[in-house]
């Protein structure tokens, strides 16, 4: 998506405006046509050099789970770009244009409200120095060393329990069983229960 000025002409007046849009492309039988999603009006108040900046912000918001790092930009262009997006959603089911193969438009996202006081939480769990951890293993081949070597299935969790815990939480071998007990994630993604082993 990408911000455009356009030029138009009221043909009362003979005077011209230059409204400025929030626009999609879309590809159809070999035809690019750019279609408006947003009129964000004339009086825009965000430089031309920083629109691109304010599109990838809002890009980020409308589909925050597929941005690695979050985007630093000054407070009027994140003003502007939450302003934006939330009117964005606010018109759901609005549409944006799919893959250019495609040639159709889907929907922006299926939002629902949730009532935040009745959200619970039962054991929640980290999962991120897991999943690094886990990464940095297999790169260097450890686990399928320790599998080529004959290490059991649950001798093998334990030795990457110790090596992930010690990256994550450094402490001693009780700290880092009631750090894989109680608040890591790893059992899920390697498919133990750490809580059944003894330290």
């Amino acid at each position: 998506m990408f911000i455009r000025r356009t030029r138009t002409n009221n043909q009362a007046t003979g005077e011209g405006t230059s409204p400025i849009g929030w626009c999609a492309a879309s590809a159809s039988g070999g035809k690019v046509r750019q279609i408006t999603v947003l009129n964000l009006g004339r009086n825009f108040a965000i430089k031309q050099e920083d629109w691109p900046t304010l599109c990838s912000r809002i890009e980020h918001l409308l589909h925050p789970q597929q941005a690695l790092l979050p985007l630093q930009c000054a407070e009027p262009i994140e003003r502007a770009a939450q302003r934006y997006a939330g009117q964005l959603v606010a018109r759901a089911p609005a549409v944006e244009p799919a893959a250019a193969d495609a040639g159709n438009l889907r929907p922006l996202a299926d939002f629902q409200e949730v009532d935040v006081d009745s959200l619970q939480l039962t054991q929640p769990r980290s999962v991120g120095v897991e999943q690094v951890g886990l990464f940095a293993l297999t790169e260097l081949g450890l686990i399928d060393t320790l599998s080529a070597l004959g290490v059991s299935g649950v001798v093998r969790a334990a030795i990457i329990g110790n090596l992930i815990g010690r990256m994550g939480r450094p402490g001693s071998e009780l700290a880092t069983w009631n750090w894989l007990v109680r608040q890591s994630a790893l059992g899920e993604l390697i498919d133990v229960d750490f809580a059944a082993m003894s330290h």
